[in-house]
């Protein structure tokens, strides 16, 4: 289960800790379109691990996927983790998606973070050769499938994180999902030391943090993204459909605000058909997918295109990834974790 609370002395070997081979049970999640490889490496050099985002290190960042595989691997000799994006909208998508995990097992990975979908053939692949995969989820119902696949432990969204979060905070999020019997990893609204603290206070196995990551020197995401990551406060981050026809936390900039947050009739109608939702999430999806790439290396800042979760109400400088790490290590190690839980 999630290292259920109530432990005296904070722990950083944590089921997490120990799955992915880790010094600190802290993963940068996988971000389209911020995931370039030099911030993936930087996490995990510094004792966390940096989770690859294919589409971020093949289409946004350039590189054949094998060759950026190695091109993090010569940066960093610890752990990297893959992020496998399963739900099958085409079987060229699918077929796509399994090229790429095999390359990644090919290439040394041996943690994987699934989202969406069924992740059993992630987890046969994963398994053939001691590797471990993780699930993301937002509620009990779908941790439950992700168990009966096989997953080796859960990532728990909660209301706070940025991409496509949950509606649970992280406390209830890890009551309802705890009695599972796997490790439970809190994503959504930390971004600081003493947030890392608490939510292991709880009873997390570790965190996944994604905004933190981007305010970094290692983050190819340009100037005016950061600053506006450093400027926004927890009510600037609104849901948007416009990006994959389900709600994502973005930064409610000006351009966010004209174009609105809801999908059209149309689309809000068709999103509810069997047989039609998952066109409209491909067409949104390809779409947006445009826009974030185009957005988020814009050094103009034309375009204000930009996602975030609530935890930029505790970011406030652009720092060094590493630095990060090893701030939230030296909150443990230190006793710096704070009574109760972190903000939900």
């Amino acid at each position: 289960m999630g290292e259920p609370g109530g432990r005296s002395r904070l722990d950083l070997n944590t089921r997490l800790a120990r799955d992915a081979g880790i010094r600190v049970p802290l993963v940068c999640g996988a971000m389209y379109p911020c995931s370039n490889p030099e911030l993936v490496a930087a996490v995990s050099a510094a004792g966390g691990i940096g989770i690859v985002q294919p589409l971020s290190l093949t289409w946004v960042h350039g590189h054949d996927f094998r060759n950026g595989l190695r091109l993090i691997r010569g940066l960093t000799d610890g752990p990297v983790g893959m992020n496998a994006l399963i739900e099958s909208s085409s079987r060229a998508y699918h077929d796509r998606m399994v090229r790429w995990v095999d390359i990644a097992l090919e290439e040394g990975v041996r943690f994987f973070i699934t989202s969406l979908g069924k992740p059993r053939w992630v987890v046969e692949r994963a398994e053939s050769v001691g590797g471990v995969v993780y699930h993301d989820v937002t509620e009990r119902k779908w941790a439950e499938k992700a168990v009966d696949s096989g997953v080796h432990g859960l990532i728990a969204v909660n209301r706070r994180a940025g991409g496509h979060a949950g509606d649970r905070s992280a406390e209830a999020l890890l009551a309802e999902v705890a009695d599972l019997g796997l490790p439970v990893v809190c994503a959504g609204g930390i971004a600081t030391p003493a947030d890392f603290a608490a939510a292991l206070a709880m009873g997390y196995a570790g965190v996944q943090m994604g905004t933190r990551f981007i305010a970094t020197h290692e983050c190819r995401a340009a100037g005016p993204y950061k600053q506006a990551i450093l400027d926004a406060t927890e009510d600037d981050i609104v849901l948007s459909e416009r990006i994959t026809g389900v709600p994502v936390a973005v930064i409610a900039t000006p351009y966010v605000r004209r174009t609105g947050l809801k999908a059209g009739p149309l689309a809000r109608r068709m999103l509810r058909g069997r047989r039609t939702k998952k066109l409209v999430r491909t067409l949104y999806a390809v779409r947006s997918a445009r826009r974030l790439k185009r957005a988020s290396l814009d050094e103009r800042g034309t375009h204000e295109y930009w996602q975030a979760g609530r935890s930029v109400a505790g970011i406030h400088d652009i720092v060094a990834a590493g630095d990060v790490v090893r701030a939230c290590e030296a909150a443990v190690l230190g006793g710096a974790a704070t009574e109760g839980s972190p903000p939900v």
